[in-house]
């Protein structure tokens, strides 16, 4: 029989910051659902109104009145006005497959809600709650995680929108799951999704007519390369633990010479303090001389290395909120410059540039290159414990050199991944390419950025699999924890409880499977 789904909590939400990222983190991964207060809708009620009475005065307005992108100059009669908002999805759904995983498209839908609750967009208090059912009855778009290049995120957020009125596809089964390996599609196909109208109605949600500017707004700013930034941050902070908790069991195990991660060598960098002051806590006493008076340089330089990428989660963690605060609706309706509310007519309908994600995109970069050279790093390591020389074990981690390789080819696994991983430090930001006859002439590809980041995550994990691997091999044939290393004898408990028993060879790639799944778990656990 299968497991009953837990029951999903509610989040209260009385002000928009309430809506911020550790919510998003709650709706994606828990399944909790967003639960919008009376105030909140009222105030919204109340800026849609005075949005509807700004736009009967007839003046131009983009993507309400007029066209979109190079048609922008063509003016829409009253009738091309009454089916347009809806229409925008159509050529605009120009996606497919493989789509975002459930949890994914579910951040982009909370985050989505979110930059409408900001009031800039003008939309109605009704597309706000229906955001808000489809998450809690897990109605979820049927969002492409590619070929995606345009300016913004038009292409997603049409595929996004179009469930919202029960047109275009929303996700079946268990939607689409990202694998493990470098460079690897995210597994999906048409076969995953299914017509939004009946999804919809299985839920008892009635499909809701979009009505002015609303069409507009969907499809307007980068909700998208937002949440994904929100889930890649949170993933880089549980790999950044796992690469401090592995490089203090390689000293531990190994006995190295602790100089270089003595935090009184981290003056004026209180990261860099921070984490070397970690590595020197979890790493125990020694209790014998070190093998060498300095170990490998790729062990020496970890802690700034790992700083780095520290520092890289928190730049990423300012520009999504910079991003869930900001302006990214275009055309905005403003009102007053101290941000107060008025009702006499002052709003204003300003274009903007809030779609184009080049804060987001950059510092999406950012992490990937640091996450790339943790992993680089990771790798080199893993060589060195190979090596008799760091690790006071036999080569290559081998039970019986000659009869039994040992973890060589294990090595070179961790090697292709980063050699693989070497081909995302491109940025996305670099390049531009014209759309829309001209219209749209620069792109960041932030998106794009995202998914890098995505395939950057997850290379790490798999080469500190394969590190993981090592250090248990490495304890296994006689490596001892010296003292203040009780959490390590704990975590090589939860690693020697899924992996089969000895030191012989055997099939290494299921091992680095299992231990892969151990990481995205949480390892090591309290």
């Amino acid at each position: 029989m299968a497991a009953r789904r837990p029951v999903p909590s509610r989040i209260a939400i009385e002000t928009v910051a309430d809506l911020g990222p550790s919510a998003i983190l709650r709706i994606s991964r828990a399944g909790d659902v967003p639960e919008l207060s009376a105030a909140l809708t009222d105030r919204v009620a109340a800026r849609r109104a005075r949005v509807l009475h700004a736009l009967a005065s007839g003046g131009p307005v983009y993507g309400v009145n007029t066209g979109m992108g190079a048609l922008s100059e063509r003016r829409l009669d009253e009738a091309e006005q009454a089916r347009h908002q809806e229409a925008l999805m159509l050529a605009r759904s120009a996606g497919g497959p493989p789509w975002l995983t459930r949890e994914e498209t579910r951040a982009v839908l909370a985050v989505r809600l979110r930059t409408f609750l900001n009031n800039d967009s003008g939309v109605s208090a009704g597309l706000c709650e229906q955001l808000a059912a489809m998450l809690e009855h897990d109605v979820l778009p049927a969002v492409p995680r590619s070929g995606l290049g345009n300016s913004g995120e038009i292409i997603a957020l049409a595929h996004l929108a179009a469930p919202i009125s029960g047109r275009g596809l929303v996700l079946s089964g268990d939607g689409s799951a990202a694998g493990s390996s470098v460079g690897s599609a995210v597994s999906s196909d048409a076969a995953d999704a299914t017509p939004a109208e009946s999804a919809l109605n299985a839920a008892g949600l009635d499909p809701l007519r979009l009505g002015a500017k609303e069409g507009v707004a969907l499809i307007q700013g980068v909700p998208v390369t937002t949440a994904l930034a929100i889930l890649h941050a949170e993933d880089a902070r549980t790999l950044l633990r796992q690469c401090v908790s592995l490089v203090a069991a390689e000293f531990a195990l190994t006995g190295a010479a602790r100089d270089a991660i003595d935090p009184v060598l981290a003056r004026g960098d209180e990261v860099l303090r921070q984490v070397t002051a970690d590595l020197s806590r979890l790493a125990g006493t020694p209790e014998a001389a070190a093998r060498a008076l300095q170990p490998p340089v790729s062990f020496r330089v970890s802690g700034q290395v790992l700083a780095h990428l520290e520092r890289a989660v928190t730049m990423l963690d300012a520009a999504v909120q910079r991003a869930l605060e900001g302006i990214t609706d275009s055309p905005a309706y403003v009102e007053a410059d101290d941000g107060v509310e008025a009702d006499d007519g002052s709003g204003r309908f300003l274009g903007t540039a809030g779609f184009h994600g080049y804060d987001l995109a950059a510092h999406l970069h950012i992490l990937t290159v640091a996450v790339i050279g943790a992993a680089e790093l990771g790798a080199t390591r893993l060589h060195r414990l190979l090596d008799p020389k760091t690790s006071g074990l036999n080569p290559q981690l081998s039970p019986d050199p000659g009869p039994h390789t040992g973890l060589s080819p294990v090595h070179k696994r961790a090697v292709g991944v980063v050699h693989a991983l070497r081909r995302l430090a491109v940025p996305s930001t670099v390049g531009t390419i014209e759309t829309s006859a001209g219209q749209e002439d620069v792109q960041t590809f932030s998106v794009e950025a995202a998914e890098d980041c995505r395939r950057a995550l997850d290379g790490l994990r798999e080469v500190l699999a394969c590190e993981l691997l090592a250090v248990h091999q490495a304890h296994a044939l006689g490596a001892r924890p010296p003292r203040g290393t009780d959490w390590l004898s704990g975590a090589l408990e939860q690693t020697a409880a899924v992996l089969p028993p000895g030191t012989g060879d055997r099939f290494f790639g299921q091992d680095v499977t299992v231990l892969v799944e151990l990481l995205a778990q949480g390892w090591p656990t309290a």
